[in-house]
């Protein structure tokens, strides 16, 4: 487990005891957090709206650690393990994940408690929109889906589990509408073991809302990455039809009924089966194979990414219909349609051979009769040559990278160029590997966006929202690399 910073276990003294009211608004802690209000509460603890007296006024979020026993032994132990998770979430870096900045202890009213210090992500929770009467069409849960797997794919690969996915532990971001986890359940846990190893009869974990949380983790105890998916699958079900996950399970059957609430595509039916599959093994492992699954699917209606679109080069005048084009993959050349009907010949239904040869059966008489009035009519006049123009040949396309270039694009407004040159000047100041950086940006940049994985960005104002997307990991990315 990496050390975590601004900790000194040593220096820290057991919790006396769990606190018993809330902390008053407009206290102060460590003479560093201002306490703006309370914004919710449960059985392991408290959290505050704050405000980092520091960083000028800038908003953060504190959660108080008050776990239920008040052995001194127990809480020490408590203590212990939650030090330990917050070392192991301190150490987690995605733009979906609001930061966790330090672990600190507070003594208010002769009670010491734990409070751990993470950024504040302004928007509602999906349980708000939810009770503002809002409901999430296929396209929408679908882009969250693509949205929020890439997120438990980069958790479960550093080992963390949530284990307590629910709308009320998804944020929709104010800044771009991109859903941000929240409340890691193995923070609670912590109070759950120090409850459990204090009081007889209690076994296991409670960790994980009931309905949202699989069999195997509310009763065992045991949470694996098919335990998140699990839980993810209830959510979208719960976003899709506006009930609670009580009025979409079967309990004597033991099945999910949704269809009769929602209609959905067989895609997304089958996809959701699995996710919520009774037992682990029989769920996805991954949430890179749910991703897989959902591959190319796109609902209709569904909201995307812009498309980057080029003009087309104008078509000479001709006695000819314009040929239309059909773009390929960025770095490939246009093919005509009659380049790509030819490549298709094979596949031709015997429908549509018989149109062809009624076709080239009509061109044939055609020609047979110009040729008939031009020899009738040569005694008159000498008809000109006919020849047929030559469709230009087409360029290639060849999207720029996205990684960001050491002189900012002339293309760009002065602002944008400004902000490319402070990232360059910062990664110069920090000795670090340009292209080392970039690539650790490409990675996350393209983890948030997987609906564009495999393009490039361009300089056009169609990419301009992806452009301060990527500026902002980067970003986000420094500020982590400067603070060591």
């Amino acid at each position: 487990m990496f050390p975590f910073p601004n900790l000194n276990t040593k220096t820290l003294k057991p919790v006396v005891m769990p606190r018993s009211s809330a902390l008053a608004s407009g206290s102060i802690i460590q003479n560093r957090y201002r306490i703006v209000r309370e914004i919710g509460s449960g059985g392991f603890g408290r959290t505050y709206l704050a405000e980092d007296l520091n960083r000028y006024s800038e908003h953060c979020v504190l959660k108080e650690f008050v776990p239920q026993s008040q052995s001194h032994k127990e809480l020490g132990k408590a203590q212990e393990l939650f030090q330990r998770e917050a070392g192991m979430l301190y150490h987690l870096q995605h733009p979906q994940i609001p930061r966790f900045r330090e672990l600190i202890q507070s003594n208010s009213e002769g009670n010491d408690s734990l409070l751990l210090v993470q950024d504040y992500v302004e928007g509602l929770t999906y349980s708000q929109l939810l009770g503002q009467g809002q409901r999430f069409s296929e396209a929408e849960v679908v882009q969250l889906l693509r949205q929020l797997l890439p997120v438990l794919e980069y958790l479960h690969s550093q080992q963390v589990v949530h284990r307590d996915i629910s709308p009320d532990n998804l944020i929709q971001r104010s800044s771009d509408s991109k859903p941000v986890l929240i409340d890691f359940g193995c923070v609670k846990q912590v109070a759950v073991t120090a409850t459990s190893n204090s009081q007889i009869g209690v076994v296991g974990t409670v960790v994980g809302k009931k309905g949202y949380a699989p069999d195997e983790q509310l009763r065992e105890g045991n949470a694996y990455p098919s335990s998140d998916l699990y839980a993810l699958g209830v959510t979208v079900l719960v976003l899709l039809t506006g009930k609670e996950p009580g009025d979409l399970y079967n309990i004597s059957r033991g099945t999910w009924n949704w269809q009769q609430e929602v209609s959905l595509s067989s895609t997304l039916n089958s996809v959701l089966q699995k996710m919520l599959a009774y037992r682990p093994r029989d769920r996805y492992q991954s949430a890179k194979e749910v991703l897989k699954a959902l591959g190319t699917y796109n609902p209709s209606h569904k909201t995307s990414a812009p498309v980057v679109t080029r003009p087309q080069p104008a078509q000479p005048k001709s006695i000819l219909s314009p040929a239309h084009t059909l773009v390929m993959a960025p770095g490939k050349k246009i093919l005509t349609t009659f380049t790509s009907f030819f490549q298709k010949k094979q596949q031709s239904t015997g429908n549509e051979l018989q149109v062809i040869r009624n076709v080239m059966a009509i061109a044939l008489l055609t020609i047979i009769a110009i040729v008939a009035v031009t020899k009738l009519g040569s005694f008159l006049f000498e008809l000109p040559k006919f020849k047929l123009p030559e469709i230009p040949q087409l360029p290639e396309i060849d999207l720029p990278e996205i990684d960001l270039p050491n002189e900012p694009s002339p293309s760009l407004n002065s602002s944008e160029q400004e902000r490319q040159q402070k990232i360059v000047e910062r990664i110069q100041a920090l000795n670090q590997d340009e292209g080392s950086f970039y690539q650790q940006v490409n990675d996350l940049f393209y983890a948030q966006h997987p609906e564009i994985q495999g393009r490039s960005l361009t300089s056009q104002p169609e990419d301009a929202q992806l452009r301060q997307d990527w500026y902002q990991i980067a970003e986000e990315l420094l500020e982590r690399l400067e603070q060591g």
